[in-house]
């Protein structure tokens, strides 16, 4: 068979089938009387193992050698071929991150690009302080999308950058709750708490909601950050797990501080107070937990407290009794 016809019918060029005998890949076994080269069937089926090969990503050299070296192992060639596509898919998928990113900025013009670009550039810095700056200049209006943001603030250890980014979160308007949620799935501890915090930051509705909808989350941690930040809100839900936190010396202070707040009005002190006696009386509290408990009810107003306190006076453990009596005489005091 003639170079044209195969060149129809392999759908290779002519001029890439004179490259391949040049390269010695695949010569032809046959001249015609006029010197025309003649392709046999081998030739052909030659022809299309290396154009399955070239699909790979397999240069011509590696063709070769694929298909003459007796020795050749596969595997490896075929493990380095993955290694590269994967460099070669994660470069392009930070490239078209970047561009949806520089897109979503809706630049006016190439200034603007180029501003965009230099702050994304930053946000990745291994440098804390041009990080904080970059994150700084956000909050002050620079254009960075809030995608990036999120993606920083979730990777971010400095906490001086991390409270900068989350400032710049806090100034950026709506949509982000959204993205930190996505955070709080995280397999990594570390990402969920940071998710947390910033949500804890956010002013929107959106976040608020989402914050009481991580006190079911099954991170303890999560979970403590979301309450401390809804018993700032002045949202009673977070009552339960703020107990738990003093129970388990999680951020107890943080928490006592909390449920006094939250204890505002009668009906709330009283349900307060309600749950700290019951906590008292499980059998299983230990003398270090009675001790967190009596110290959160100080800060409690109204009778429910102050009777649990009265019975508290004559505790058996001495710490509890007289923490108990000095609050009852600061009560009386006041």
């Amino acid at each position: 068979m003639l170079i044209g016809d195969v060149a129809r019918r392999s759908g290779v060029s002519a001029r890439m089938l004179r490259h391949y005998d040049s390269l010695g890949l695949v010569r032809p076994t046959g001249r015609t009387e006029a010197g025309y080269r003649e392709y046999s069937d081998e030739d052909i089926r030659r022809i299309f193992h290396i154009e399955s090969l070239r699909s790979l990503g397999l240069s011509l050299r590696d063709v070769g050698r694929a298909l003459d070296d007796p020795g050749f192992a596969p595997s490896e060639l075929v493990d380095d071929l993955v290694r590269r596509t994967r460099e070669r898919i994660a470069a392009e998928t930070e490239l078209l991150t970047r561009l949806r990113r520089i897109g979503a900025a809706e630049p006016a013009g190439w200034e603007d690009v180029l501003r965009t670009v230099a702050l994304l550039k930053a946000l990745g810095s291994k440098s804390p302080g041009k990080r904080q700056r970059a994150a700084l200049s956000s909050a002050e209006g620079a254009p960075v999308p809030v995608e990036a943001l999120v993606e920083a603030v979730l990777g971010e250890k400095d906490p001086n950058v991390a409270g900068a980014l989350r400032w710049a979160l806090a100034r950026s308007g709506g949509g982000v709750s959204a993205l930190l949620a996505e955070g709080l799935d995280s397999p990594v501890a570390e990402v969920r708490e940071r998710a947390v915090q910033c949500l804890a930051e956010m002013p929107d509705d959106e976040a608020a909601a989402l914050l009481r909808d991580a006190l079911a989350h099954p991170d303890a941690v999560v979970r403590g950050h979301a309450a401390l930040a809804l018993g700032a809100r002045g949202v009673a839900d977070a009552v339960p797990t703020l107990v738990d936190m003093v129970v388990e010396e999680v951020n107890d202070v943080d928490a006592a501080d909390a449920l006094s707040a939250l204890a505002g009005d009668p009906a709330s002190a009283d349900r307060i107070a309600a749950l700290l006696v019951d906590r008292l009386a499980r059998g299983a509290a230990g003398p270090s937990v009675r001790r967190r408990l009596t110290q959160a009810l100080a800060d409690i107003p109204g009778a429910t407290a102050s009777r649990a306190l009265a019975d508290l006076s004559h505790d058996e453990d001495r710490g509890v009794a007289l923490t108990a009596t000095y609050v009852l005489r600061m009560r009386d005091a006041r």
